[in-house]
């Protein structure tokens, strides 16, 4: 993990609508070089806020800084934006396109065809560079989508869904090159509702739900402050015998496989449960759970003060 040293901070971002809020002090901070996983249900606020940070939306309140300065036009031009809706041209070419991106974004004729090559080789769609957008499956789009985010070597990446819809493989190349431009140094901002992917690849998460962030840090950092979760399993114990223990009345409990799992507050005595359980039979397993990123955002989700909605 690098030491976080931010470059985007969004401080306090409220959006409203009506009567709807869609965001309400909204608060992160992404890294030089840090993947930055963000996560949320549907209307969390997720492609509100990068609306806002890329500058196609207003916010009503609150700031949003790249290197400590507001951002302005001219920094956003830096910016490597995917968004959610995709934004291709369905007649131009592959290779048109991101030559025409290019251009766009300053870059000289030599430099934009560079790019492109580069880009649609890294990406594995040199092999349609002559071919219409619109020709091509939604998969290979995507990677197109992609390349039009990085052809002018942004200095932030900003990701709507990148991976939906993606196959394993088309899967692998886009992570690959997300913590490649992080290992430059770049800044990788993405949302997704694959939090598997979201934990092997970021660096730190933020869960957002009703519009604010209610979690953000490591995944371990958010372990940290979970509940512990025992999986226990006792021979020839009564199916239901968590229910005897002293003060378990209110742990959560499921079955996996031949055992139990328990949700510990913390605090809990689990020295005390072991001795209960072996008053009851052979203790076979007992061996604490880490929460899944599946796991931590249900609970933090779930957990949320109707307040901070």
């Amino acid at each position: 993990m690098k030491a976080h040293q931010a470059l985007l901070e969004l401080e306090g971002i409220s959006k409203r609508y009506g009567d709807h809020a869609a965001l309400e002090k909204m608060e992160f901070s992404v890294g030089a070089g840090e993947v930055f996983g963000f996560v949320g249900g549907n209307g969390a606020g997720k492609t509100t806020t990068m609306r806002i940070i890329i500058g196609v939306l207003e916010k009503d309140a609150g700031d949003v800084r790249w290197s400590g300065r507001p951002i302005d036009a001219r920094t956003r031009t830096s910016f490597g934006y995917m968004p959610e809706e995709r934004g291709l041209y369905p007649r131009m070419t592959v290779g048109n396109h991101l030559e025409y991106l290019a251009r766009l974004h300053g870059m000289d004729r030599h430099a934009a065809r560079t790019a492109m090559r580069t880009w649609t080789e890294r990406l594995d769609i040199a092999q349609h560079r002559d071919r219409a957008v619109d020709c091509l499956s939604l998969g290979n789009q995507q990677r197109v989508q992609l390349a039009a985010a990085l052809v002018h070597d942004p200095q932030f990446l900003l990701l709507d869904e990148p991976f939906s819809g993606l196959d394993p493989l088309a899967v692998d190349t886009m992570s690959s090159v997300l913590r490649s431009k992080a290992d430059e140094g770049v800044p990788v901002l993405f949302s997704s509702h694959q939090l598997d992917l979201v934990e092997r690849l970021c660096d730190r998460v933020g869960i957002a739900s009703k519009g604010t962030m209610v979690a953000c840090g490591t995944v371990e950092e958010l372990r940290a402050g979970a509940d512990n979760s025992i999986y226990i399993e006792v021979d020839d114990a009564p199916r239901d015998w968590p229910a005897s223990l002293p003060g378990a009345g209110d742990l959560a409990t499921h079955r996996q496989g031949a055992g139990i799992v328990l949700g510990l507050p913390r605090g809990f005595d689990e020295n005390r449960l072991l001795h209960h359980a072996m008053t009851l039979g052979r203790v076979v397993a007992f061996h604490r759970q880490r929460p899944s990123l599946t796991e931590l955002f249900r609970s933090a989700v779930t957990d949320e003060p109707e307040e901070a909605a």
